[in-house]
Parts: C-alpha cells; sequence; structure tokens
C-alpha cells in the first residue's frame, strides 16, 4: 500500500524536523487530521501541528507534510 494512501489516526508519530523549532522531537499519537494539520497528543497535551512545513515519522517511515497535504478522504481515495 502506498504510505500516502493509509489512515493516520491512532498512529505513534515523531516530528523530525520543523519549521517551529519547538515542535521539533515532538512524539505523540494523532488524534485527528485535516487538510493542513495533525492534531497530536502528547503527554503534554493536544498540540497542533502544520503539515506543510514539517517532516513526520510515522510507522517508522519519514514523511514531508507537503506530500500529504489533502484532506485524509482526498488522499486516501487519491490515483497514485
Amino acid at each position: 500500500m502506498n504510505r500516502h494512501k493509509q489512515e493516520y489516526i491512532g498512529l505513534d508519530i515523531v516530528v523530525v524536523k520543523s519549521k517551529n523549532t519547538t515542535l521539533t522531537g515532538l512524539k505523540g499519537i494523532i488524534r485527528d487530521e485535516t487538510k493542513n494539520t495533525f492534531k497530536i497528543e502528547t503527554k503534554q497535551g493536544t498540540k497542533t501541528v502544520l503539515k506543510n512545513s514539517s517532516t513526520f515519522k510515522i510507522n517508522n517511515k519519514s514523511i514531508k507534510g507537503n506530500e500529504i497535504t489533502k484532506k485524509p478522504h482526498e488522499r486516501i481515495k487519491a490515483k497514485v
């Protein structure tokens, strides 16, 4: 399965790189997803992270946020 065509809610995530350097290294579980953001549940509470300006590690795979900047249902149905 193409890694971009999967559901991310409920998966573990690490922010590997972000323009907002305070988010780099953030770890948690994806609780919600919109076209432009992930809501990540962490030990410190829920954080909202912009996809476009970040790189993530999900299921031990590096994913650039700008490659998945679509509504979840559109990304899952998209032809590769």
